[in-house]
């Protein structure tokens, strides 16, 4: 667990804690209209949760916040370099991914699905720069090829960076480097806002009913 989920766990579990004792030792709204206040704590706790999960995308707070909406599920081009080392056998693409970006205000975690492995994020950072509209998104992942591909292509840890314009984009480009000494270009258009795609054949299969109702 991340140190912002173990926060905002932590501070839900004390809220809801809190809450519930309130009435326990005679404290209640009705009971005195001074006892409103003891509420605050509890009032803030739950704000601050769902501000962090839902509230800072509502489009008046977004305005606000500025804060980049990447949730979803992207299909991600990845084009290896030329000078990439990609063993006898290996996709020299272009190879079509599936990323899906899990975000809430604080927390962003990512994971990679192509028909040959599957990567998840370690570590994800969302870089803002001062009086800028682009807005950096690193990762740092793990790879893990399914069985039948690992002789050839062993589990490997990469790194991307992502440049993100405007509040709701929906095309991100970047780039990409694998401790493999492969490296490339990565071209993301939005898929669907869902990451409920549990496999690369699910997202694919989404994908393509949705070319064919365009």
């Amino acid at each position: 667990m991340s140190p912002a989920s173990t926060i905002r766990t932590t501070a839900t579990t004390i809220t809801t804690i809190y809450t519930l004792a309130l009435p326990i030792f005679g404290i209640t709204p009705t009971a005195n209209l001074k006892y409103l206040f003891a509420y605050l704590p509890s009032l803030l706790g739950y704000g601050v949760l769902i501000f962090d999960k839902w509230a800072w995308r509502w489009p008046l707070i977004h305005r606000i916040t500025g804060h980049p909406w990447v949730g979803g599920t992207w299909r991600a081009v990845l084009t290896p370099a030329a000078e990439s080392r990609i063993p006898a056998g290996g996709n020299r693409g272009p190879i079509t991914s599936y990323l899906a970006i899990e975000q809430t205000y604080w927390t962003l975690h990512a994971t990679l699905r192509t028909a040959e492995s599957m990567s998840r994020s370690t570590n994800a950072t969302m870089v803002k720069t001062e009086g800028s509209e682009t807005v950096e998104l690193r990762f740092l992942y793990e790879n893990t090829p399914r069985t039948e591909h690992q002789r050839r292509s062993p589990r490997h840890a990469g790194a991307c960076q992502l440049s993100v314009t405007g509040r709701i984009p929906r095309s991100i480009a970047g780039s990409y480097f694998t401790s493999r000494f492969t490296a490339g270009d990565m071209d993301l258009s939005l898929l669907s806002r869902s990451t409920d795609y549990g496999t690369f054949a699910e997202a694919q299969t989404a994908d393509q009913g949705d070319a064919a109702s365009n």
